[in-house]
């Protein structure tokens, strides 16, 4: 386990320096000058050299990336060109609010799509299961933005039972401390992740209730309800743990969406601040940042499989 896991990261820094390279230097090909950028367009030429030779800006992209990578291991993401503050300061401060809506859509969509799709896996070719699977397909293809502004339309204009926008609290846990400020936010976040995860949970415990195990425990005369709770569940989630994994990133993008769309304080809706208004610092750190989701979420999903599912040897 432990060789596994350390090979495991050494590969996943690697993929990170790759991602870092290909980021940074794509924007640094369509973020224009940074010296014109901070300084404004009235600033004159002779300032707007200083400043860039004054910040490195003058030296050429691949020493400017050596020079980035050398901030990177002493945890220097750099300073915002707009806000003239802290890349890390500024992420410290917007990522516990965004992270605690990912999170709460996240357990939202688990916990209605799990025994949603193990429901339709039971009930094949039932109305529920037709109907469901119908919703799901419209849901899924459903952009995050309209089915946000379908349900501030519906449940803060004609049903004015949840403001329209998010919590202004500094504090991450507004999440939970003003729950009907957030209920929107997390609802659409969490619906669209609903509709995956119900058709993908749907076939795997459509694929378990075909296997022996489930066979002999029938046969046996246990409770329909205890084969499915002690045995399908279990072996069913397999699969959907490693979805999980591999969906962190996409909550990410979702962040950006809602968080605009609610005017919620988090990473999504800096970084659309920041691409705006070209602060390139504050870019390369949210991709940077998406990244390491990616390569922490895969990693993550593969360990909770093999910890789940004791058949699953992990490679030495």
């Amino acid at each position: 386990m432990t060789w596994y896991v350390a090979r495991r990261l050494a590969v996943s820094c690697a993929v990170l320096v790759g991602i870092s390279a290909v980021t940074f230097f794509l924007l640094h090909v369509v973020s224009g000058d940074p010296g014109r950028v901070v300084l404004g367009p009235r600033a004159s030429a002779a300032a707007v050299a200083d400043f860039n030779r004054a910040h490195g800006y003058d030296r050429s992209v691949v020493v400017q990336y050596l020079s980035y990578l050398r901030q990177l291991a002493h945890g220097d993401l750099g300073r915002s060109y707009k806000l003239n503050e802290s890349v890390v300061t500024l992420l410290r401060q917007q990522a516990g609010r965004s992270a605690m809506l990912s999170l709460a859509g996240l357990v939202l969509a688990l916990l209605i799509s799990v025994p949603l799709g193990i429901a339709q896996a039971v009930r094949r070719n039932s109305l529920l299961d037709r109907g469901t699977t119908a919703l799901s397909y419209v849901l899924y293809a459903t952009p995050s933005f309209l089915l946000g502004l379908v349900l501030i339309d519906w449940f803060s204009q004609e049903l004015p039972w949840f403001p329209a926008e998010a919590s202004q609290s500094h504090s991450a846990w507004a999440v939970i401390t003003e729950p009907r400020s957030m209920a929107l936010p997390v609802i659409t976040l969490a619906v669209t992740s609903v509709a995956l995860f119900a058709q993908y949970q749907r076939s795997s415990a459509l694929d378990e209730l075909g296997l022996d195990y489930i066979r002999v425990a029938r046969a046996k005369g246990l409770p329909e309800r205890l084969i499915l709770t002690r045995h399908l569940l279990r072996n069913a989630c397999l699969p959907l743990i490693t979805l999980v994994g591999t969906f962190i990133p996409a909550l990410l993008a979702g962040n950006l969406i809602v968080e605009s769309l609610f005017n919620y304080r988090g990473l999504g809706l800096l970084f659309l601040n920041s691409l705006q208004q070209e602060d390139y610092p504050v870019l390369l750190a949210y991709t940077l940042i998406g990244g390491v989701l990616t390569v922490l979420g895969n990693l993550l999903a593969d360990l909770a499989v093999a910890a789940a599912d004791r058949r699953i040897e992990l490679q030495k």
